[in-house]
């Protein structure tokens, strides 16, 4: 799991972006100087044209516009494909990281329970821009993945007008391996880059397994805290999963040291290697006015033992 690390504090820092390489135009040499001023003003037009279409098509830097800190734990304002704006927002956060009971155990599923849970909404540069606040947490567990998913009292065009700040949207496609991502933690205000390294078939940790997760490679050190942070694609700029846990001592299967089981249950313990849950089946199960509903088409969200 990766909750805080108690009177920790950790020097903050964002993820730079460079700026895009300029692409030069090459012509035949001019016979005479004015066709050779002519060559090199085409030349120029052409390196400006190529460079603003080159930018047009750059993806926007990563950055915490739409990241929330919790109490204990980070989380991110997301919105499905579907979403309208006058819908009320949601948060994405892990299981293991709601206060309104214990964490959900392994098979438990928790749906639509009262909750006014408050979240630091952060801007671009990490500066607290408000507080938002949850009516229920609608959905948590930490049976084949590791989610909650707060219902808040705001919509995304209300945030959206009073603090500028868009939600950030899930991807609804299967990450990709070797795509580079960023993990955005609110609660310390920080970023962690790499590469999506690969997939678990099953990762188990304690009484919790979790299906298909998602390995980084070693660059992102993710700490605690930063369970529940979005893991953003790069290139498209949206949520491909949500950070949640690393293997902290070199154990097996035990709480802070996950293993990875394949499907001929073969273990393979990776130490100081750190993980993450998909999320490109939560869109499939959010239904209108941001209500989770386990019955739609195509959910693959656990569901309670017993329906409310």
């Amino acid at each position: 799991m990766r909750k805080p690390y108690l009177g920790a504090l950790l020097a903050l820092t964002l993820l730079g972006a460079g700026a895009a390489p300029a692409i030069a135009a090459t012509s035949p040499a001019a016979t005479s100087q004015d066709a050779a001023a002519t060559t090199a003003s085409s030349a120029q037009a052409t390196q400006s044209s190529a460079g603003a279409s080159a930018s047009k098509h750059q993806p926007k830097p990563v950055d915490f516009a739409g990241t929330v800190a919790l109490s204990n734990c980070s989380g991110s304002v997301v919105r499905m494909p579907q979403s309208r704006s006058s819908d009320p927002a949601l948060i994405l956060s892990n299981g293991h990281c709601i206060t309104e009971q214990d964490m959900p155990g392994a098979g438990e599923v928790v749906v639509d329970l009262p909750s006014k849970r408050t979240f630091s909404l952060l801007n671009a540069k990490a500066e607290k821009a408000g507080t938002l606040t949850a009516s229920k947490l609608a959905y948590a567990t930490m049976t084949d993945t590791d989610i909650s998913l707060y219902q808040l009292t705001e919509t995304y065009a209300q945030i959206q007008q009073k603090y500028g700040i868009k939600a950030l949207e899930l991807n609804t496609e299967h990450p990709r391996k070797g795509r580079d991502i960023t993990v955005v933690s609110g609660y310390w205000k920080k970023t962690y880059g790499c590469k999506i390294d690969g997939f678990v078939y099953r990762l188990k940790e304690d009484v919790w397994t979790w299906k298909d997760s998602v390995r980084y490679t070693p660059e992102c050190e993710t700490i605690g805290g930063t369970s529940g942070s979005p893991v953003i694609d790069n290139r498209t700029g949206k949520v491909v999963a949500v950070n949640n846990t690393g293997n902290n001592d070199g154990e097996s299967c035990t709480m802070n040291n996950p293993c990875e089981v394949d499907k001929h249950g073969r273990v393979t313990v990776r130490h100081n290697i750190n993980y993450a849950q998909q999320t490109y089946g939560i869109a499939r199960c959010i239904a209108r006015n941001s209500q989770v509903d386990l019955d739609r088409w195509g959910c693959r969200l656990p569901e309670p033992a017993h329906k409310p």
